[in-house]
């Protein structure tokens, strides 16, 4: 069985934490298999506040430390949803050799041909003006937005519509500020190459119902950047962890049993 045992790293979305995969996180354990859901910074129990995290590496660099760590000849499984797909396209690009699978969920999918930045633009402008979602700013509104914070209406109405009450209310309490990183910040941080990014396999876990990013963005960074498959969820919101968390767990395993 140990020889069987898969490694899966959960990346969470920007507001979310590692709390946000608690029931992938039971299922894959009593499964057997190893199972890491990470805090990146700001988030989840991470002591950082969003201010304090001005720079999208001090972000991502729980991941980048966590996949240094991992010996040379070990691979993992690494899931990303949504933002978290900016994460770990950085993973892949930095450690190619460590990862047998990548998984889009519902996720920002950056490539070569397709910048972090412009993708990440587009996401961000799309929530910040929408329902109770509140945006911080520094020395005035007339300045960038620094930290944005997900609105409990926003969550129920975009987020969690198919998700069990408890989740929605589970996520109301422990939602955190994020900080809104500059462009050119994740142009900068965020470079992805044919020779490395390009190595590793990439599956596309599309919820079904999801309505946190349209349809024809999703689509767009398909198309622009074509994974190795593409997977539906139906009956999906764009928290497929929460909503969906078996057919989710019964799709990763295959996936890392199909390519590991």
């Amino acid at each position: 069985m140990e020889k069987d045992k898969k490694h899966f790293v959960l990346v969470h979305t920007v507001g979310h934490g590692a709390w946000s995969w608690y029931k992938i996180v039971a299922l894959m354990k009593s499964s057997g298999h190893h199972v890491t859901a990470l805090d990146l910074g700001a988030s989840g129990i991470n002591p950082k506040q969003a201010f304090e995290i001005p720079h999208v590496s001090d972000y991502l660099s729980p991941l980048m430390e966590f996949m240094a760590s991992l010996p040379a000849d070990k691979k993992v499984v690494l899931v990303g949803h949504s933002v978290g797909g900016l994460a770990i396209s950085k993973a892949m690009e930095t450690f190619p050799e460590k990862v047998s699978v990548a998984v889009f969920l519902n996720a920002l999918m950056p490539g070569p041909n397709i910048d972090a930045s412009s993708i990440y633009s587009e996401a961000f402008s799309a929530i910040t003006s929408q329902l109770d979602n509140r945006v911080t700013y520094d020395n005035g509104p007339t300045n960038p937005p620094v930290t944005v914070i997900l609105g409990p209406k926003f969550l129920a109405a975009n987020v969690y519509q198919l998700s069990p009450i408890e989740d929605l209310a589970l996520a109301t309490t422990l939602v955190r500020p994020f900080y809104s990183y500059r462009v050119e910040d994740i142009s900068k941080e965020i470079v992805l190459t044919s020779k490395r990014y390009g190595l590793v396999t990439r599956v596309f876990i599309v919820g079904g119902e999801s309505k946190a990013m349209k349809k024809e963005f999703v689509q767009f960074m398909i198309e622009k950047n074509p994974p190795d498959e593409v997977e539906e969820i139906q009956g999906s919101d764009h928290v497929t962890m929460m909503s969906r968390p078996q057919q989710l767990f019964t799709t990763l395993l295959s996936l890392a049993n199909k390519y590991s």
